[in-house]
């Protein structure tokens, strides 16, 4: 499973079936899970763990140390669940002891080529980062939150859950929960509808969800008297949801 001209860390710890693919490099304190897929010319530095069934493909670098000048070589790690896809020329940090010290991953993402995870990012389940999407450090994605192309966000920002932005969006404020956004500097366009629909919410969650929009988006509303009223009105889990995404926010929400 191993291929001869690939160099393995001996403090590695694979599971029996993990395949390594010709001159990727496996450093010491790396756990990679059963059934995981590292393609040719990939390295993972540690310390990193990987679940089960992950596929790294070339060139992808997942678990270096960071790019933040502050880092000094302290033990901080990259954790990631399982059933992800890591595809070519993907750059996945490690976090920093100014923060949690982890960069955190979910399970079933998929990474497209050339996308950057910076340090103490943490990732939910089920998302997918676009080509060239890169993420600055700290960073929050909710599940199934979807990134177009060529978008960047900055760092500290929250990307609520089943958010979705279009390719190219400078991103530097907060998103919240199902919201859609595009454009430089990023503004709301509505809910993701599609999305919504795709995943099975039911038609009164994304009807609530749509007059809680207007009363964030469109009323002229202070946030906070917008929450309130959300909250006065509606007493579904959807949308406490995005009441609660735009109330943690700490740069202000994308308009």
């Amino acid at each position: 499973m191993i291929h001869p001209t690939a160099i393995v860390d001996p403090g590695a710890r694979l599971a029996d079936d993990v395949e390594v693919g010709p001159f990727s490099v496996i450093g010491a304190d790396v756990e990679i899970g059963a059934g995981s897929r590292i393609g040719p010319h990939a390295v993972i530095q540690g310390p990193t763990v990987l679940g089960q069934r992950n596929r790294v493909f070339q060139f992808a670098s997942v678990g270096e140390e960071c790019q933040d000048k502050k880092y000094a070589g302290e033990p901080t790690r990259l954790v990631m669940g399982d059933d992800n896809i890591v595809r070519e020329g993907v750059t996945l940090h490690r976090g920093t002891v100014q923060d949690r010290g982890e960069t955190t991953i979910g399970s079933r993402n998929l990474f497209m080529a050339y996308v950057h995870v910076g340090h103490d990012c943490v990732i939910g389940d089920d998302c997918i980062l676009a080509n060239q999407v890169t993420l600055a450090g700290h960073v929050k994605l909710g599940d199934f939150a979807i990134i177009g192309g060529l978008s960047a966000i900055h760092q500290f920002c929250h990307f609520g859950e089943h958010a979705m932005a279009g390719g190219g969006s400078i991103i530097t404020k907060d998103t919240p929960a199902y919201v859609m956004i595009n454009g430089n500097p990023a503004a709301a366009h509505g809910l993701n509808l599609i999305g919504l629909r795709r995943r099975g919410f039911s038609n009164e969650a994304i009807r609530a969800l749509g007059e809680a929009y207007k009363l964030v988006y469109r009323q002229g509303m202070t946030v906070e008297q917008a929450l309130t009223e959300i909250r006065t009105r509606y007493a579904l889990p959807e949308t406490e949801t995005f009441a609660a995404s735009i109330e943690v926010s700490t740069r202000g929400i994308v308009r």
